[in-house]
């Protein structure tokens, strides 16, 4: 009997534009009754940087059932009071084993979500490479994989790291890598002996921004090369970049990118 299994991956919530955007598409265009299981990348999800209990909660309502992260997943202090907690958010499996949180979750005895962090021009970490097999490896000897599906959300920020790290991760026996990280849409979606891959999946929030931050401090910390305080730009119209990926048999049949826009009727004032 043929088992169809169909994941949306959502792309970096950068912020109150991203949270809208993300909630438009998933609860009133009621897109989320189309998937059996929803991934988002939510470590920007608070004012840019990091994640709130309060926006943790709000995704959570928005039908989301499992929370990537990344290098900024510890920018918001709020997170070390509930990340042992929460039933859904995942941190960086290559942090130091003593940090709080956990860096895979398994949902429904079927999916296996992964979130490893790249090294090439990131903060230091341990070699994902590494991690990645290391955790292959101890999922194999504890339960039977052939009925899994491993699905990695690599956060990184080098092209050529990320293909590099998907074709090793495949050899192991994931099951897709999808990357994370410039919040810039790639269009190499593809799948290799079937395994999913796609480089980066993009981000959600504002089309007038820079990566989700308002203009004028991204440009002034550009030419001045004066750190700057970055601003969530808040302007529609917003954009949600996500993938959809289908499993036959715990096998990748299908990856397609998608682009949803929408301009909001009212502008709030200020970011929360």
């Amino acid at each position: 009997m043929t088992e169809k299994f169909k994941i949306l991956f959502i792309g970096d919530i950068v912020g109150r534009s991203g949270r809208e955007v993300v909630k438009r598409f998933l609860l009133d265009e009621n897109k989320a009754s189309e998937y059996d299981f929803v991934i988002a990348n939510v470590e920007n999800a608070s004012h840019g940087f990091g994640l709130t209990k309060k926006n943790h909660d709000e995704l959570l309502e928005c039908k989301i059932n499992a929370m990537t992260s990344g290098n900024h997943i510890w920018d918001k202090r709020d997170i070390l009071n509930y990340i042992n907690e929460s039933e859904a958010l995942i941190r960086p499996y290559n942090y130091h084993k003593d940090a709080k949180g956990v860096g895979y979750r398994i949902f429904n005895d079927k999916i296996i979500v992964v979130n490893l962090l790249g090294k090439t021009f990131m903060p230091p970490i341990d070699c994902p490479f590494c991690a990645i097999e290391e955790l292959m490896n101890k999922l194999k000897n504890e339960m039977d994989l052939s009925n899994k599906i491993v699905f990695v959300d690599f956060h990184a920020e080098a092209t050529a790291e990320k293909i590099c790290f998907a074709k090793f991760a495949f050899e192991l026996g994931v099951s897709a890598v999808v990357g994370t990280h410039t919040h810039v849409p790639t269009a190499d979606e593809k799948i290799i002996n079937n395994c999913a891959y796609l480089s980066d999946v993009g981000f959600c929030g504002s089309q007038n921004s820079v990566i989700g931050m308002e203009y004028e401090g991204s440009i002034k910390r550009l030419i001045t090369s004066i750190p700057e305080r970055f601003e969530v730009e808040t302007s529609s119209p917003y954009v949600l970049n996500a993938c959809e990926i289908e499993f036959s048999n715990n096998c990748a049949t299908s990856i397609n990118r998608i682009s949803f826009e929408y301009s909001a009727c009212e502008e709030k004032e200020s970011e929360d």
